[in-house]
This record gives C-alpha cells, sequence and structure tokens, in this order.
C-alpha cells in the first residue's frame, strides 16, 4: 500500500504501518499501537478522521493524534522500554566443561568427549569467574551453567555456587543459579545438592521419544527416557517441598529442525503430558556443528513460520481446553506489545543483550559477549573475545571497542533496514547471527534469517489480536503475566 500523498501533517502523529491481509498494523514511535481497516487507515493517513468519531477516540487513546499527542506518555514509555540499558550484566554463562556425554545433531556447544578432562574448568578459573562477575554493576546476577553437559564437571558447579553466595554478602547482589543440563548424569547426591542450594533446573526435549533419540544420541541408552524420568523426578521434588507446581518445575528447551516442521502437534502434545508450562519453538541457530549438518537439520523460515503458525493455533485450542501452556516468543513479543513493558529478553531487544546484557566464560578463562560469541570462537573466529578472567579487568572486558560497535550494531533505531519497520519498538537483533550469517555485525535485515522470523511471528500474533476472539485475546493476555518464583533466589 502507497500512503496516499495528503496534508496528514494536522491529523496524524508520527506513526509506522504494516499492511496484514485486510487490515493494516500502524505503530507509533513509542510502541503504542492500533490495527485498522483499510478504509479507517486510509481516513487515519489522509487526516480525514471525524471528530469525536469512534475512531478519532481509538487513535487518541493510542497517542496517535498529532493534535492530543502526549510527549510526557511516549518518554515515559520508551524509557521504561530501554530501562535495562544502563543495567550492565545481568546474566553470566559459565562453560563449566566441554565434556558431553550426548551427540546431538544441532549441538551448539563445540562439545568434547568425555576423556577430554583438559577442557574442565579448574578451580584456580572458577574462582576468578565468580569474581569478575560480582564486579557487575546489575543488581541482579544470574549465573548459568552450560556445557558440554555441566553435571560431568559438578564438583566445579558446586564450588562456583558456594563461592558466589558467600562472595554475595557483601556484594549485596539478587542471586540465582540456572543449569542447563540433559539429565543423563544426574543421581539423587547431586540432586539432593542442587535442589538444596536453590539451582533451577532445565533440560531439552525434542519432541516425542523417536525425535528425541534421533537428534540427541545418549550411548548405550535412551536419551529420552533419561530425561523423562528426572523431569517427573525434579517435579515431585518441588511438589514435596510444598512448592506450586504451576511455577516450580523443570523447563525443557526445544530445537526445531527439518524433522520436527510436520511433527507440531506432536510436539505440543508431548510438552503438555511431561507437566511443561512452557515452549519455545526456536529455529535452529547457525553456530556450532549445526553449521555441519545443515543439509540434514536446516530448512527455509517460511516452513518454520508455516510450523509456528499450526503449533501456536494448537497450543491456543489447547488452552481454551483448560491445558495451562505458553509460546515463549509469543509470550516475550506479546508482553512487548500489550504492557508497553520489556521482559529483557536478551536476544530480542534494542540495543541487543550480548556484552551490554549478558557475558559467557569459558572453561579456559576467556570471556565472550555471550554463548554464541564463543561459538564462534571456538570455530576459528575470535571477533566477540574480550578478554580473560585472569589477567583482565571488569572494566576492560566491559568497555571493550567491540562491546561498543555490538550496542551500536544492535540499536534498531539506527539500522537502515528496521527504522521503518513497523515493529521496531518491539524487535531486536543479535550481532554474533548477523556476523556469522552475512558477514558484518550491522546485518542486512531483508536477508536476515533471524529479522524474518521475529517479523513472522509478529505478523500472526498481531493477525490475533485484530480477529481472536476474547477467550483468545484473554489467553494471549495472560502469557505476558510474569510470574516470580522467589524460592529460587539466594537467600
Amino acid at each position: 500500500m502507497k500512503l496516499p500523498v495528503s496534508d496528514s501533517r494536522s491529523y496524524a502523529a508520527f506513526f509506522r504501518f504494516r499492511e496484514l491481509g485486510e487490515h493494516v498494523v500502524v505503530t507509533s514511535l513509542e510502541g503504542e499501537w492500533v490495527v485498522l481497516r483499510r478504509d479507517e487507515f486510509s481516513a487515519f493517513a489522509n487526516g480525514k478522521v471525524e471528530p469525536g468519531s469512534d475512531l478519532d477516540v481509538r487513535l487518541q487513546a493510542r497517542n496517535l493524534v498529532r493534535e492530543h499527542f502526549d510527549v510526557r506518555r511516549a518518554a515515559e514509555t520508551m524509557a521504561r522500554r530501554r530501562r535495562f540499558v544502563h543495567g550492565g550484566p545481568n546474566l553470566h554463562l559459565v562453560v563449566v566443561t566441554l565434556r558431553c556425554n550426548e551427540t546431538c545433531v544441532y549441538c551448539h556447544a563445540s562439545r568434547a568427549d568425555l576423556d577430554a578432562v583438559h577442557t574442565d574448568m579448574t578451580p584456580e578459573i572458577a574462582d576468578a569467574t565468580v569474581d569478575m562477575i560480582l564486579r557487575t554493576t546489575s543488581p541482579h546476577v544470574t549465573i548459568e551453567f552450560q556445557g558440554g553437559e555441566p553435571l560431568v564437571a559438578f564438583p566445579i558447579v558446586e564450588r562456583i555456587v558456594e563461592r558466589a553466595v558467600e562472595k554475595n554478602r557483601s556484594a549485596g547482589k539478587q542471586l540465582e543459579f540456572t543449569m542447563v543440563s540433559n539429565l543423563a548424569l544426574m543421581d539423587e547426591d547431586k540432586l539432593r545438592w542442587l535442589l538444596g542450594h536453590r539451582v533451577q533446573i532445565c533440560t531439552s526435549i525434542d519432541g516425542a521419544k523417536s525425535l528425541h533419540d534421533k537428534q540427541r544420541v545418549l550411548p548405550m541408552a535412551s536419551s529420552w527416557d533419561t530425561a523423562t524420568k528426572w523431569i517427573a523426578r525434579i517435579n515431585a521434588a518441588y511438589a514435596e517441598a510444598g512448592l506450586d507446581p504451576t511455577l516450580y518445575h523443570v523447563e525443557a528447551l526445544l530445537t526445531t529442525t527439518r524433522e520436527t516442521l510436520s511433527r507440531w502437534r506432536e510436539v505440543v502434545d508431548t510438552y503438555v503430558e511431561l507437566g511443561c508450562r512452557a515452549l519455545f519453538l526456536r529455529p535452529v541457530d547457525p553456530f556450532g556443528f549445526a553449521e555441519k549438518t545443515r543439509r540434514v537439520v536446516e530448512y527455509p523460515r517460511a516452513e518454520y513460520l508455516a510450523f509456528y503458525r499450526h503449533a501456536l493455533d494448537y497450543i491456543i485450542e489447547k488452552n481454551r481446553a483448560g491445558v495451562e501452556i505458553l509460546e515463549r516468543y509469543a509470550a516475550i513479543f506479546l508482553t512487548k506489545i500489550l504492557t508497553g513493558d520489556d521482559p529483557n529478553f536478551l536476544d530480542i531487544r534494542s540495543p541487543g543483550g550480548a556484552g551490554i546484557g549478558q557475558l559467557a566464560y569459558n572453561f579456559d578463562g576467556k570471556v565472550f559477549s555471550s554463548d554464541e560469541g564463543r561459538m564462534l570462537a571456538a570455530a576459528g573466529d575470535p571477533t566477540f573475545l574480550l578478554g580473560d578472567v585472569r589477567s583482565s579487568s571488569y572494566r576492560e572486558i566491559v568497555g571493550h571497542p567491540t562491546i561498543r560497535a555490538m550496542a551500536i550494531a544492535s540499536n534498531l533505531d539506527g539500522q537502515p533496514d528496521c527504522i521503518d519497520c513497523t515493529y521496531v519498538p518491539y524487535c531486536g537483533t543479535q550481532p554474533e547471527h548477523n556476523h556469522k550469517t552475512l558477514g558484518t555485525m550491522m546485518g542486512r535485515m531483508r536477508e536476515s534469517s533471524m529479522c524474518a522470523v521475529h517479523k513472522g511471528i509478529q505478523d500472526i500474533l498481531f493477525e490475533k489480536l485484530a480477529t481472536a476472539d476474547n477467550e483468545t485475546l484473554e489467553i494471549l493476555r495472560r502469557w505476558t503475566t510474569i510470574r516470580p518464583r522467589e524460592h529460587f533466589l539466594q537467600p
């Protein structure tokens, strides 16, 4: 649709627009929005809205009428959406080992065999890593254990948790721990320790057993049987401790491969049967081993978006039947769209979270902008290496020229392909992804697979907001509810 050439300046405040079938999505500078019929949009763009009409009232309510534009309201909304900018890194990813007992077709982590003990973090590096983490200016600190498989180096996990808790007595951060594990090496002693130290546990489930075992191979055993056994055990332990099961349960992550695309119903049913309350329909990333197996796991993003639409419709159908489960992408975008707030999901914000919202610490002490930056280094590209916990100061790391460049590159207000996009108030980009796939941190969004996914998902969500019945709209609003889980906070 071409914007009519007329003197609309006397009526419309600044706006961006995008056609969606018979509707047009209109957003303001600060992210207010309205979905209009085409005739309504024509009247709005031409400045021919009848004063006092229903359309005029709707547009004023969304701060889209120049004469009634509320500058203070717009400024406060924009400040609220960007309040994370000066916080400092709050998510700290710690790779305690590269060793792993599973082989995944899309592995992002540059895994090592179980006998590669030289890829375990040493106690000295673990101590220096904790000291570096607690120097962050952020009042909130989450330490996330990754690998490899962190249970392989469990004594290092224990050391980091205990040292961080002790050091935090003087640092005074709001501290919490989480661990991403395939659970195959879990036992009752480890579980008792993790629960006793309030470490949140997350795993990976790729769908039903046949798909999961095919994509996540555990020698001499079923990775599915092992993971689901411990999911049930951990959830039972939370219940035994008197914790609300709607809040306290094992979260699971999905990586969508080519084989997943036709199995959307099966994937959703599997997560519901396992008692999961959230499903994150993540597309496969171009990092690590996934680059070598792309002929097997990759797919056009248009096919992914068709999969996403089917799965989202089915998840909504499940909710209508009384099943409580949400889709994580939808929840992130809907929180931004419906509440005017930002949930601070680091990969979908502007500027992006790498470096200024998160840091990744390798087993050897090297510090990277993110786990994706670390994976690129493992493949021979050290662009996102920032320093070393043994020799670099905190200021040297967070003030690194690469971090400065990434903050500029991921500020969508400076992106030529983003500045006029209707969805720019809600979106975000990842410089490491752009660097890997497009050869530049700035990227070219019209060629970006990440942009295609983000824009496509928001198209689907705005279609829902424009046409859904009240029950569906209430389900979508419910997904924006942030439910604090204080049990995981360290006392």
